[in-house]
């Protein structure tokens, strides 16, 4: 179900209808709800009840002022529960219900309804820093050629990462380009970005086939037709892991990437180049799958597929410790399971 949208908003109904899917559409800013908007903020939500309110919050809470919040409810099971954490933010939000369709079709739904220049993209378990707003636009602004930015993001969620920031893991080295996007020399990450909504326009917005991965797909869509993307090192954000989803899972993030790098070799614009480029990527992934699934097996207590996996890594890597690691599976899998275990929960 989603309610018919025009001009941005969609229509108000009897103001104290108990009717779910009434949505309000009003800017954050003292006064200016006539006020068109400069920055489209777009929240996609799936059982994110528990968490969508500190992340409102945060938004709230920014130092820049003329936003629009829409929420989009991607078919989330949680409904009921997300609709009363809502209610106190439903003067300051457009709230959009819809069937299921991924993140990108929930990213496209409020990209589609935007009213900003600029779109800020931010999950409903995520948090920005106050500053995040105003530092990102003030880029933006002081470089017309810019398309879009990114920021560096704190990790939190009771992980093991707590405490580092997204670039310790994935760095952004050099110029943005379709090439450091492929080799992951650069990497976006979405939740302390802000982009130019006519150039999401003109990418053709995010894919809705992919799950866990578009946005890489829709960046290097973005760079390949000129878009100029840069960053800066500085925290913005915080970047919420949760035990279970798609990014703690490296195997399916891995997929999820070689499914994005397959469609850009398909892609007629692809140079001989970057198709080389592309499949040396490939095989790297193939490399980094075979281990992750290895991994899976040996905690699954699965012995041979696990040799079989790592084998099939090794004939890539040539790794020396790779080999010692087949040779305890061979001697010894579960005293090898038991380090593993130990290593991981380190």
């Amino acid at each position: 179900m989603c309610a018919t949208a025009y001009n941005g908003c969609t229509e108000d109904r009897e103001a104290n209808s108990s009717d779910p899917y009434v949505i309000l559409c009003v800017v954050p800013d003292s006064g200016a709800s006539e006020k068109i908007p400069l920055v489209s903020v777009i929240i996609p939500a799936y059982q994110a009840s528990e968490f969508i309110a500190a992340t409102l919050d945060s938004v709230l809470g920014q130092s820049f002022k003329n936003y629009e919040i829409i929420v989009v409810n991607d078919g989330s099971p949680d409904t009921t529960q997300l609709e009363a954490v809502l209610a106190p933010y439903r003067g300051l939000i457009t709230y959009i219900p819809q069937e299921n369709q991924g993140p990108s079709g929930a990213r496209n739904t409020g990209i589609r309804i935007a009213r900003g220049q600029y779109v800020a993209l931010l999950d409903a378990d995520d948090l920005w820093d106050p500053g995040h707003l105003a530092t990102q636009l003030s880029l933006l602004q002081s470089d017309s050629s810019l398309d879009m930015v990114y920021a560096d993001a704190r990790i939190f969620g009771g992980v093991p990462e707590q405490g580092h920031t997204v670039m310790e893991f994935c760095p952004s080295e050099g110029e943005v380009t379709f090439d450091s996007l492929v080799t992951r020399r650069c990497t976006v990450h979405i939740c302390v970005s802000m982009v130019r909504r006519q150039a999401l326009l003109d990418a053709g917005l995010f894919d809705p086939t992919f799950r866990g991965t578009e946005d890489i797909d829709m960046w290097l869509r973005l760079a390949r037709r000129g878009g100029h993307i840069a960053y800066q090192r500085r925290v913005l954000g915080s970047y919420r892991r949760r035990p279970g989803s798609l990014s703690a899972d490296p195997a399916r993030l891995i997929e999820g990437l070689m499914a994005v790098l397959d469609k850009a070799a398909r892609d007629p614009r692809t140079t001989p180049a970057e198709s080389d480029l592309i499949r040396h990527q490939l095989r790297l992934h193939r490399a980094r799958l075979a281990v992750e699934k290895g991994k899976q097996a040996l905690l699954a207590g699965d012995t041979s597929g696990a040799i079989g996996y790592l084998k099939q890594a090794n004939s890539h890597y040539k790794s020396a410790k790779l080999a010692l690691v087949l040779l305890g599976l061979r001697l010894s899998p579960r005293l090898l399971r038991a380090v593993y275990l130990w290593r991981d929960h380190r």
